[in-house]
């Protein structure tokens, strides 16, 4: 296993900046999922560890030793690109085994390392095929399996599932928590999901415009978001945020949204006189009540959940999310909510930086 630094990394096209100063650190044998819109700098950043691409100043390690000048294949990375790159004179089995021919491996050792990670990957009944005569998801997943046939130390893994219909999507997230536990390769996996990023990675790295908003846990990226912009990236109905101004009585610092008091943990930041509000739909709770603050106004099944949309009387609306065996109001009954404090998170309305409170979510 090899630690990967990534040290003041700055990479620009012409007058536009794909990498900003970017660096961090990527412990031997851990998985960071790196998420961010397309544009973000992910695959730049992906393609100058591995030594496709050069960057303008920083400079990559591996295992402290700087890779500036190291030719790709002599990194010893493995790398699944986001446009396939596969040899198009070569069948599907022969790009995926041409790691293991480069390495002078041996023919048996060859033919049961393709056939393993072609069954994993459900392509083995293509290995005869050329890249003309594969679909995307199949070209995506024999790309794939080159990156992972001769377990190499680093897996850099740029949106690998892509491309794969959504069933096969879920079953091989969950395949991949164990493929990269049993290679216990250091690990860099680009996505757009976020659903994926919080499944895989150890660590999570939220990239937008050439710079990482936040780098934490799972945990740590959902509860205690660094910005707003961090925090609409994670949760499916995205976060209700609503501006306020704070107040204080004798029973401590709250903020008034749509006609419902929030009781807010004190903060060791100075709120000012504005901010804004955070409440993920899923920390909400409704109770029906004909005298309610709220108004139903619509409701949506969605499998394993339940959205509703209330109104308030200042017509603000707030999404709540709540599990499907539980018992949702219908349109046009009145409620109203309940939030505990740790769960509301308080953002300045001037940088959308998320303010320090006294106490945090586990």
């Amino acid at each position: 296993m090899s630690a990967i630094d990534i040290s003041g990394i700055t990479k620009r096209f012409r007058t536009e900046t794909a990498l900003d100063d970017v660096s961090l650190h990527v412990a031997s044998g851990e998985t960071v999922a790196i998420i961010g819109a397309s544009g973000a700098g992910k695959t730049v950043l992906l393609r100058i560890i591995a030594g496709v691409e050069d960057a303008d100043s920083g400079t990559i390690s591996i295992d402290n030793t700087d890779m500036t000048d190291v030719a790709p294949e002599r990194r010893n990375v493995g790398m699944a690109f986001q446009n396939f790159a596969l040899f198009p004179h070569m069948s599907a089995f022969d790009n995926i085994a041409s790691p293991l021919a480069a390495r002078g491996r041996a023919s048996a050792e060859i033919e049961s390392g393709v056939t393993d990670v072609a069954r994993l990957l459900k392509i083995e009944h293509v290995l005869d095929h050329f890249p003309r005569a594969l679909s995307n998801g199949q070209k995506q997943r024999t790309s794939l399996a080159r990156a992972l046939v001769a377990s190499p130390p680093i897996l850099l893994l740029d949106d690998p599932l892509r491309n794969v219909d959504a069933k096969l999507r879920f079953e091989m997230r969950l395949e991949f928590e164990k493929l990269l536990a049993a290679q216990g390769a250091t690990t860099l996996y680009v996505t757009q999901d976020y659903r994926e990023a919080m499944a895989l990675g150890d660590r999570v790295a939220v990239m937008d415009e050439g710079r990482f908003l936040q780098v934490g846990t799972p945990q740590e990226i959902y509860f205690q978001p660094a910005s707003i912009d961090v925090a609409r990236q994670f949760g499916d109905p995205t976060i209700n945020l609503h501006a306020a101004q704070p107040r204080r009585d004798d029973r401590g610092l709250f903020a008034v949204v749509a006609g419902m008091r929030f009781d807010l943990l004190e903060t060791d930041d100075d709120i000012g006189d504005d901010c804004l509000i955070g409440v993920r739909p899923e920390m909400l709770t409704l109770k029906e009540d004909d005298e309610g603050v709220f108004l139903v106004e619509a409701v949506t099944p969605l499998n394993e959940k339940v959205v509703t949309l209330v109104a308030g009387g200042d017509d603000s609306e707030l999404l709540v999310s709540r599990p499907s065996h539980e018992p949702a109001p219908q349109p046009g009954q009145r409620v109203n909510l309940a939030v505990a404090a740790h769960n509301i998170l308080v953002f300045s309305a001037s940088d959308g930086k998320r303010l320090a409170t006294a106490d945090s979510h586990p």
